[in-house]
């Protein structure tokens, strides 16, 4: 039988505050955390969460996922000792651009002052996986550990790896996310120039004025463990990773597929690795960047996947709360899934008050929803994340 993944723990640091549950509270009481085109973790102070030598060997996204896993780690009662061998934990950790503030920072070091002048923790402050390699450091984590790149849908492929390392009696326990730093010169300039950011500087997915997402910064983590292990340590179940899908469109570098068929394979097949139906999901978090294409094609691969159901389950983005944030964004949108199913509540999408020609599922447009009582005492959860080079990821959720 193969094993369940838990999640006996989670953390976030995000645009809308320091701590998972205050980013779901804002969230469904309708508050927005951007500003001027961004979602900024203006709330976070290094200083609180990491050592000093911490914070100057950690580019900012990594920073974020040292906090972000501080809350997750005490949540599943690990602050004081592991639960396990060391050899038996693993850590996967997303992101989508590594340490790009240090990279450009860098740059600007070796133009101005010279080749002596670049600092030598330049390459372990810019590497993706330093993220992943900090929270080891951080906790004594000694089994596999690496990071993952795929752009918008690295968060989520975390989770799907983690839940693959627990089911093939890899590891004991996973700590499994994705984190990333804010924006620089050179990235908003380049994700403008390509058309993917919005002009006006609003977060409205579907609604018929969308023009582009809106970055964003963040972390995302959780703690997977085997049930049986969990149950035989006596932590609390806070939910579970049921299924996870994952495809390519295999199309374009940064358009999605516009037949929503890749997309539509993944959830399906996060569906199936449950052994769930379109009748059983009671929400989902969907990847609702605001962008003209991915609205429309994921609306096309939700009705395609969960079927006539599709029209009655709630569907909201929390990218209109806190912007994109790319590699943490499928890592945060889980635990946020999850608190809704936790808590019975579909937080809206934001700024959608003229939904557009054919965008005609339940989005949660403004206010909260209510989510159905589940007929066996458990609801189950999609969240979704696409990502720039065709990347398709999905999860499914379940909470008692």
């Amino acid at each position: 039988m193969t094993e369940q993944a838990v999640i006996t723990g989670f953390g976030a640091v995000t645009p809308l505050g320091v701590g998972a549950q205050t980013l779901f509270d804002r969230w469904a009481q309708g508050e927005a955390a951007i500003e001027g085109g961004e979602g900024m973790c203006n709330d976070f102070e290094p200083s609180e969460h990491l050592s000093r030598k911490e914070i100057r060997r950690a580019d900012r996204f990594a920073q974020l996922a040292l906090a972000a896993s501080e809350e997750a780690v005490r949540q599943a009662g690990w602050a004081e000792s592991l639960p396990y061998h060391a050899e038996r934990i693993g850590c996967v950790i997303g992101t989508g651009a590594g340490g790009l503030q240090s990279f450009e920072s860098e740059l600007d070091v070796l133009r101005d002052r010279g080749y002596h002048a670049v600092s030598p923790l330049s390459i372990p402050r810019i590497m993706p996986n330093a993220a992943a390699a900090v929270v080891a450091m951080r906790y004594g984590l000694k089994g596999e550990c690496y990071g993952i790149t795929s752009a918008c849908a690295s968060g989520t492929q975390a989770i799907g790896a983690g839940m693959r390392l627990l089911r093939l009696g890899v590891v004991d326990a996973v700590v499994v996310g994705g984190a990333e730093g804010r924006h620089t010169v050179f990235s908003r300039a380049a994700f403008k120039l390509m058309g993917a950011t919005s002009q006006s500087g609003c977060a409205r997915p579907f609604d018929r004025r969308r023009d582009g997402y809106v970055p964003g910064e963040g972390a995302g983590v959780l703690v997977l463990e085997r049930r049986s292990s969990a149950e035989a340590r006596g932590a609390e179940v806070l939910g579970e990773v049921v299924g996870y899908g994952a495809c390519s469109d295999a199309y374009h570098l940064t358009s999605p597929e516009p037949g929503g068929r890749g997309a539509t394979q993944a959830i399906r097949s996060a569906l199936q690795d449950a052994n769930v139906g379109g009748e059983d999901i009671a929400y989902v978090n969907a990847h609702g960047t605001g962008t003209p294409l991915n609205d429309r094609t994921e609306t096309i691969a939700l009705k395609a996947a969960l079927g006539p159901a599709s029209m009655e389950v709630p569907v909201s983005s929390i990218k209109s709360a806190i912007g994109h944030l790319q590699g943490a964004a499928g890592a945060v949108e889980a635990i946020a899934t999850l608190i809704a199913l936790r808590s019975g509540i579909a937080p809206p999408t934001l700024g959608l008050e003229e939904p557009d020609e054919g965008l005609d599922l339940n989005y949660v447009p403004l206010v909260q929803q209510a989510l159905l009582e589940p007929t066996a005492g458990t609801r189950i959860g999609v969240s979704n994340s696409f990502g720039f080079g065709g990347h398709n990821a999905v999860v499914v959720m379940k909470a008692p």
